[in-house]
């Protein structure tokens, strides 16, 4: 089992990091023809957008997945009626999106208005939800190389993309709506032929309302649970918006972000990989197993995120050449930090959405929400967009930790995984390493040493306990 970990998770790792891999090659070419407005505009549309996303799917790929799992014989008949309700909805949310940026578009990009709107919606409304059903019939099959093949192949179609419109075309911002409309298309078209031609996973457009209507009543309560999301990573930049703060300004802090982006694009691979192996640890009722399976993420992961963020000073100027954003390093350092909650949110949630308590997911997204909303509201309006990093941190530890202690999980007989340990390790080397960053070079090299044999000798000591 652990094998598997490890090699599903190479590979649904290796897909996305060859592609970010590439785009770290490409941002010192295409960052010199970027200003702090382009970020901030880009920033601004992709969360106005995002506010809506969670509602794509309404839940439902929770139901695909449990289908998959407890008939796999017959899974296929509700993906096919849910396939051609997806495909009828997202002509509806369509509408949605096209009124959110209509109404939020900044003032620097109101020239562009109806083409960003149409950019936006294209990849919805062609071979609609062909992404999300392939992706996760292939993730449920375990077999990751599909799901691979095509991030890589599209992602650096996407670089090159990129590079084309934003250098040599001189697009700024428009250069990344377009990139991420033509690979959004390619990406669903590359699922859509597999789904329906090899699988035999066609949309039924006659679906059984009834049928469908149980599973939106049961996906439901979820979909707060996903929002929670959004506003945690997201709407922090609508509240920089409606407080009018400067464009360039939230630039910066999405430029802050790049570095994050990538640890979490590690973070999901491992979940991914990690998903289909804990669903069978529940299902063998194997302790164990589970608890091995969540510290050897998690210790990865911290391991990772403090070596990184110590040289985060020397290592972003190298990425980021627009000028205006030689200080953002230790915004950079908190965000980065921040996505370390993921394994213990997973080690937690997921129990819950095995044994189907969806609804006392809303104790942990909920709450989460209201602290980064709040937290935002108040501390945005009176320091700027620098204290969005610190509300960023402080809600994704509750997210990732408070699920251990609701009833729900209690109840469930949930595995101890020794929260408050794993959260006072987490909060402790994200101080060291945020004061840390400005120390010599050649002692961050030796800390480095020191946290990388560290995470080594906790890896094998985990092995061999729960072995």
């Amino acid at each position: 089992m652990l094998k598997k970990l490890f090699s599903h998770t190479a590979i649904y790792g290796l897909a996305p990091q060859v592609v970010k891999l590439a785009n770290l090659f490409v941002l010192p070419i295409i960052t010199p023809f970027l200003t702090e407005e382009d970020y901030g505009i880009n920033a601004i549309i992709l969360a106005v957008t995002g506010a809506l996303s969670v509602f794509s799917t309404l839940g439902l790929n929770i139901v695909l997945a449990n289908s998959f799992v407890k008939s796999v014989n017959q899974f296929k008949w509700l993906w096919r009626q849910i396939y051609g309700f997806l495909i009828c909805w997202n002509i509806v949310f369509s509408i949605l999106i096209t009124g959110v940026i209509y109404l939020f578009i900044p003032k620097e990009a109101l020239e562009n208005k109806w083409e960003i709107i149409l950019l936006n919606v294209a990849p919805l409304v062609l071979f609609s939800s062909s992404s999300m059903l392939g992706t996760l019939y292939y993730q449920l099959s375990q077999k990751p190389m599909q799901i691979a093949i095509r991030n890589i192949i599209i992602g650096i179609v996407a670089v090159g993309l990129n590079v084309y419109f934003i250098k040599y075309k001189g697009m700024g911002y428009m250069g990344w709506f377009w990139t991420g409309t033509i690979s959004g298309i390619l990406m669903q078209l590359s699922y859509w032929y597999h789904l329906n031609y090899k699988l035999g996973i066609k949309p039924i457009f006659n679906f059984k309302r009834s049928t469908i209507m149980k599973q939106i009543k049961t996906c439901l309560p979820t979909i707060p649970h996903y929002y929670s999301g959004y506003l945690l990573s997201a709407f922090d930049k609508v509240i920089m918006r409606f407080y009018a703060l400067p464009t360039a300004d939230i630039g910066r802090y999405s430029a802050a972000q790049t570095p994050s982006r990538l640890f979490e694009s590690g973070t999901l691979a491992a979940n991914q990989a990690i998903g289909p192996l804990l669903l069978q640890s529940y299902k063998n009722d194997d302790r164990q197993a589970e608890r091995k399976l969540n510290f050897t993420v998690i210790i990865l992961t911290l391991s990772m995120t403090s070596i990184i963020c110590l040289f985060m000073k020397e290592l972003l100027p190298l990425l980021i050449k627009s000028e205006g954003m030689q200080d953002i390093y230790k915004m950079a350092i908190i965000l980065v930090m921040g996505y370390n909650y993921r394994p213990m949110y997973v080690a937690a949630n997921n129990r819950l959405f095995y044994v189907e308590k969806t609804k006392a997911l809303l104790k942990v997204s909920t709450i989460a929400s209201i602290i980064s909303v709040v937290l935002n509201l108040i501390t945005l309006y009176f320091w700027g967009v620098e204290a969005a990093v610190f509300t960023f941190l402080l809600s994704l530890m509750y997210m990732g930790y408070s699920g251990f202690f609701i009833k729900e999980f209690k109840e469930s007989k949930g595995t101890n995984h020794y929260p408050l340990f794993w959260l006072s390790l987490t909060l402790l080397l994200t101080i060291c390493v945020y004061f840390g960053v400005d120390l010599n070079l050649y002692i961050k090299a030796f800390l480095a040493i020191f946290l990388f044999i560290l995470g080594l000798a906790s890896l094998f000591i985990n092995i061999k306990k729960h072995s």
